[in-house]
C-alpha cells in the first residue's frame, strides 16, 4: 500500500462520510460515491463540522471529492469500502458493479455490520480481493474495525487492510470466521436480547435495565473485557454462576414478540418519540451530546474515563 493512497467510499451517509474523514485526516485522497446529489453537496460541510466539534484543524475535507458516477469514483482506487444501507440484494448489486469497474489490484470491502461477507460475494469473480471492514459509529471516534475474510479472501489482502487501518489510527481485529454479526454485534445483540426479555417478562422496566448496565459492569467494559473479567474472578466462579443463571436466560432464535409489537405499533424509538422509552427532542439531543462527549473524551485520554 502506497503511503498516500486513493480510497473510494461507496455511500456518503452517516458511516460513509465518517470513514472518508478518517482517511482524509490521515492524508489520503478520498473519493465518495453516492446516487443522491444532496448527500454529495453536504459531504465536505459535514466533515468540516465533525472536525470543528472535535477541536481538530480543518482542511482535511478538501482531500475528499464527491462523485455521482460509480466508475469514476473507483477508477484508480487502491481500496474501496462500501457503506450502503444494510440490504443484502443492494450490496450484491453494488459488488457486482465494483468487481467489474475497480482496478484489478484493488481491495473491495463491505462495511456491513451483520451480513456475512460470503453472502455478498457469492457467485462474483475475483473473490480473493473481497472482504469485510466493519466500522463502528461514529467511525472517527470509535477505534475498532472488524476485518473479516471469507475462505476465498487472500491472506495478503487481509494483512494489507489491517496495516492500512493501523496506519490511520484504527484498532483493526481479524475475525477468523465469516459469521453473521461477526464478533461485536453478536455480543451486543446477545445483551440486547436479554435486556428486552427482562422488560417483556416484567422483571424491570427499560429505564432500570439501562441504569443497571451503565452503573455497574458497563463502567468497566472500556478497560475490562468479558473474558478478562472471567479470568479476574476465576473460571471456577464463572462456572458456578453459569450453572445457576444460563438456564434462565433468553434463548429464542427469533426476535422478541415484545420488539415486534413495538415496531408494529409504530413505536420506533427516537424517530417516533417512543420505543422502549419515551423521547422528547430535548432528551434525544441531550443523549446524543452525552454519547459524543464521552467518546470524544475517551479518544483524547482513555485513562481519564471513570471505570467504576
Amino acid at each position: 500500500m502506497a503511503e498516500r493512497a486513493t480510497i473510494a467510499i461507496v455511500g456518503a451517509g452517516l458511516m460513509g462520510h465518517g470513514i472518508a474523514q478518517v482517511f482524509a485526516v490521515a492524508g489520503h485522497d478520498v473519493r465518495v460515491y453516492d446516487a443522491h446529489e444532496g448527500a454529495l453537496r453536504s459531504l465536505k460541510a459535514r466533515i468540516a463540522r465533525n472536525l470543528a466539534d472535535l477541536g481538530q484543524p480543518g482542511g482535511a475535507e478538501e482531500r475528499v471529492s464527491g462523485y455521482s458516477d460509480l466508475g469514476a469514483a473507483v477508477a484508480g482506487a487502491s481500496v474501496i469500502i462500501e457503506a450502503a444501507p444494510e440490504k443484502l440484494e443492494l450490496k450484491r448489486r453494488l459488488f457486482a458493479d465494483l468487481v467489474r469497474l475497480a482496478d484489478p489490484g484493488a481491495s473491495i470491502a463491505s462495511n456491513t455490520s451483520v451480513i456475512p461477507i460470503g453472502a455478498i460475494a457469492e457467485g462474483l469473480p475475483t473473490q480473493e480481493r473481497i472482504l469485510g471492514t466493519h466500522w463502528w459509529n461514529p467511525p472517527f471516534l470509535v477505534p475498532l474495525v472488524e476485518v473479516v475474510g471469507t475462505p476465498s479472501t487472500s491472506g495478503d489482502v487481509v494483512t494489507s487492510m489491517i496495516a492500512l487501518l493501523e496506519s490511520v489510527g484504527k484498532t483493526p481485529v481479524h475475525v477468523k470466521r465469516d459469521v453473521a454479526g461477526f464478533v461485536g454485534n453478536r455480543l451486543q445483540h446477545a445483551l440486547w436480547r436479554e435486556a428486552i426479555a427482562i422488560v417483556a417478562e416484567g422483571i424491570a422496566d427499560a429505564e432500570t435495565v439501562d441504569t443497571v448496565v451503565k452503573s455497574s459492569f458497563g463502567r468497566r467494559l472500556a478497560v475490562l473485557g468479558p473474558l478478562e473479567n472471567a479470568d479476574l474472578v476465576g473460571t471456577d466462579l464463572t462456572l458456578d454462576i453459569h450453572n445457576v443463571v444460563l438456564r434462565e436466560l433468553e434463548r429464542s432464535p427469533e426476535p422478541s414478540p415484545y420488539l415486534r409489537a413495538l415496531v408494529a405499533d409504530g413505536k420506533l424509538g427516537m424517530k417516533s418519540g417512543t420505543g422502549f422509552r419515551s423521547w422528547t427532542p430535548e432528551k434525544e439531543a441531550e443523549l446524543r451530546s452525552r454519547v459524543f462527549g464521552h467518546l470524544k473524551a475517551m479518544a483524547v485520554d482513555p485513562a481519564s474515563v471513570e471505570t467504576g
